[in-house]
């Protein structure tokens, strides 16, 4: 993958951007039904063979400046973009995927807009207020229903579903969001995206705390869970998630030993749940090296995952500011350097209320009372369980808030919450 998008690169860096802008129009027929098949031929190839997709990427951009610019050169242009910022340059990846937005007006035609806005959006949220993303992917839903691409209208779907979950919207709200999209999915018989949406069903009534279950997976489902490695690292990271969310210590450590088993072959393109899954293992890491006999090996996963939220701060620090503080006070946790850990843990609670992150605020106020509560502070430690309670409730977190109430409960008296 590095080599083909380096030779890319080195391909357009004797090109300004106008002048790709103004790249003559594709006008050779057999050219233009080439460049049809390529457009279809990358967004799958990225799921099920991500080494091989940068290449049909580097060929669309190859017959666009050779022959001309046609409507599927915009997806060249965006998946560039996110391979570059996959490989670690946000910078040009955000670059080059601004570029396919532009390029769409010039090649006239809307027939790729789904599919430059879902790829394109998932690398903007690393450059732009994760919240204001989620507009990009209703417009971009839109676009694919108007040009008849039901797997870019569904891809969009699914993302604003995720994102709606990392983004700190109410979530009965993103629930609500999630089930109409279950149905537009169900109706078209798109299974893949079935099952992620699926995955986050189960996560979301964990956390509202509803009776109500989604169901079981199909036998169909279960087949493809077993064979596909991006299906089955979101089943296993949303497993590993919620095992965290509600302090399952064995399941926390079993489904995350699942989920770096399987991450290798997985989307070519930087999602944002990328981020996401690097936070949660970083944290979940973190926790492991405190209890298990590990010590090492999960502190070293908790460093890189630190260190990745720490140089995607670089580029957005509202969106992984306050993920990359709470990675940090929870090494230093690790490491015995308490004073600066409770630096770290307010230097993350405030960054997490100031970027309107509900959710992450709660968790961080959480993981304080945890640190609070082993050092003895069990003053300090209720103080902030229960503005973790406050901020889990105002995001609708309602079986999470029953469950840290339980914790407290068992582990407080009147004596020990005084002094």
């Amino acid at each position: 993958m590095e080599a083909c998008v380096q030779e890319t690169r080195d391909l357009l860096s004797i090109f300004t951007d106008d002048e790709i802008l103004n790249t003559r129009p594709m006008t050779d027929p057999t050219m233009i039904i080439a460049m049809k098949f390529l457009g279809k031929l990358e967004i799958g190839m990225s799921q099920i063979m991500p080494g091989s997709a940068p290449s049909v990427m580097q060929q669309i951009i190859q017959l666009s400046l050779l022959h001309g610019m046609s409507p599927v050169s915009p997806i060249g242009f965006v998946h560039l973009g996110s391979y570059m910022a996959k490989l670690g340059d946000i910078s040009e990846g955000y670059r080059y995927v601004k570029l396919s937005r532009s390029l769409l007006d010039k090649v006239g035609s809307r027939d790729s807009a789904g599919e430059v806005i879902s790829i394109g959006t998932q690398v903007r949220a690393y450059v732009e207020p994760l919240q204001a993303t989620l507009e990009y992917h209703n417009e971009g839903f839109a676009a694919a229903m108007s040009s008849g691409d039901v797997i870019q209208a569904a891809l969009n779907l699914t993302l604003i579903c995720s994102t709606s979950l990392f983004a700190a919207a109410n979530l009965q709200i993103t629930l609500d969001k999630c089930v109409q999209t279950d149905k537009f999915l169900y109706e078209r018989k798109m299974v893949i995206f079935m099952i992620q949406n699926k995955c986050l069903h189960h996560s979301m009534f964990k956390l509202i705390g509803t009776d109500e279950n989604p169901k079981d997976f199909s036998e169909e489902e279960v087949k493809i869970l077993a064979t596909n490695n991006s299906v089955m690292t979101s089943y296993y990271f949303q497993k590993a998630f919620i095992s965290f969310t509600f302090r399952m210590y064995d399941d926390s450590k079993h489904f995350s030993e699942k989920y770096l088993d399987c991450i290798a072959n997985t989307w070519a393109n930087l999602l944002f749940a990328h981020s996401y899954h690097a936070f949660y293992m970083g944290l979940i890491s973190f926790w492991l090296a405190r209890k298990s006999g590990d010590e090492q090996q999960w502190h070293e996963r908790g460093k890189r995952s630190k260190l990745a939220l720490k140089k995607w701060a670089e580029s957005s620090h509202w969106t992984f500011e306050n993920k990359w503080y709470l990675l940090e006070a929870e090494e230093l946790y690790c490491n015995n350097n308490f004073d600066r850990a409770k630096l770290y843990y307010e230097k993350a609670i405030s960054s997490a209320k100031d970027h309107k992150f509900v959710h992450e605020e709660a968790l961080a106020y959480e993981l304080a009372a945890y640190f609070y509560l082993e050092l003895g502070d069990a003053e300090k430690a209720m103080e902030y369980f229960l503005l973790a309670h406050e901020k889990y409730h105002e995001w609708g977190a309602i079986g999470k808030c029953n469950s840290l109430f339980k914790f407290v409960e068992s582990r407080f008296t009147p004596s020990s919450a005084s002094g």
